[in-house]
């Protein structure tokens, strides 16, 4: 049987160096690899990466890829610390973080491109 191994989740953008120094600087993720003539970059997310991909401009398949939920859950060990430091820096929150039924707390917050990513705590 073949083990997998999740190697990155891609997050398309239009403005690359922007979405570069959001997640790198705003954030706080190391940067693993950036090359900006082929539109991408690695952000080390523990043994796993966020992979910024720069789409085609003008491409309108390309562009509807940006600015939308993208189901990334990004488990912090304490989300209401995490929450203040990110609000802080500047980035953009949908609500406050939230006590879900089932237990766990999220906290919704948008990259440069209109991305929705989740804070898990």
């Amino acid at each position: 049987m073949t083990t997998y191994k999740l190697y990155a989740v891609r997050i398309f953008v239009r403005d690359w160096k922007r979405a570069l120094e959001f997640y790198s600087q705003k954030l706080g993720m190391p940067v693993g690899f950036a090359n900006e003539d082929m539109g991408w970059a690695e952000i080390t997310v523990g043994e796993s990466r966020l992979g910024l991909e720069r789409v085609a401009p003008g491409d309108p398949e390309s562009s509807a890829l940006t600015g939308r939920f993208l189901g990334v859950s990004l488990n912090v060990p304490d989300i209401a610390a995490t929450y203040s430091e990110l609000r802080a820096r500047g980035v953009e929150f949908l609500a406050p973080p939230e006590k879900q039924p089932w237990g766990g707390t999220l906290a919704h917050f948008k990259d440069p491109e209109g991305n929705v990513l989740t804070l898990l705590g």
